[in-house]
């Protein structure tokens, strides 16, 4: 019986306090001495009953050890808690990007990296490979999945309607904005 006991208390102790199989190897042996001590005791039924005992008892410690592991200081540790909805969940309404204009920064066969407004996102192409650097609409959004689709000429941003229909290295700076810069041979007096 003290053999079955330090052969129990040792399975628990492997789950709890990983030893490479020692202290496995440690409590099989202590249920094999049970056995045979059991056996050299009261005879083969004796030691058949203690064995089916300890095929039984063997299998339900390891299960009650792995089931209350988590629930441990030592099983927060080693096994870390689920994460929650909102850190799993991507952050924000995605719906809101559909129809939008953005940018491909990867080869998307069918799935890549683009850009809208200034945010990488992942995305899948719809059914076709996009080179990096082309445009992409968006068609379809959802919570973890963005399918974008080549953007028609139509939908690409115009860059002479931001400028005024020009060039702006063709402009003059005074147009622009800039003020006059001040390339005088003295520096600043403090």
């Amino acid at each position: 019986m003290l053999l079955t006991l330090i052969g129990s208390l040792l399975v628990v102790a492997e789950v709890f306090f990983p030893s490479g199989g020692l202290l496995g190897f440690l409590s099989a042996a202590a249920f094999c001495g049970a056995i045979y001590s059991a056996y050299s005791a009261g005879g083969w039924m004796y030691g058949l009953g203690f064995a089916a005992a300890e095929v039984i008892l063997a299998p339900l410690l390891l299960y009650v050890a792995f089931v209350y592991l988590p629930q441990t200081p030592i099983g927060r540790l080693l096994v870390g808690a689920a994460p929650t909805e909102q850190e799993v969940l991507p952050e924000g309404d995605r719906d809101e990007l559909v129809g939008r204009v953005g940018v491909a920064r990867s080869k998307m066969l069918p799935s890549g990296s683009v850009e809208i407004d200034g945010q990488m996102l992942d995305a899948v192409s719809q059914g076709q490979a996009i080179d990096p650097g082309e445009y992409v609409r968006v068609v379809e959004a959802s919570r973890n999945r963005l399918v974008v689709r080549r953007a028609t000429a139509a939908d690409r941003p115009d860059p002479t309607r931001e400028t005024g229909g020009a060039d702006l290295l063709s402009r003059p700076p005074e147009e622009l904005g800039l003020e006059d810069f001040d390339f005088d041979d003295d520096p600043p007096q403090a």
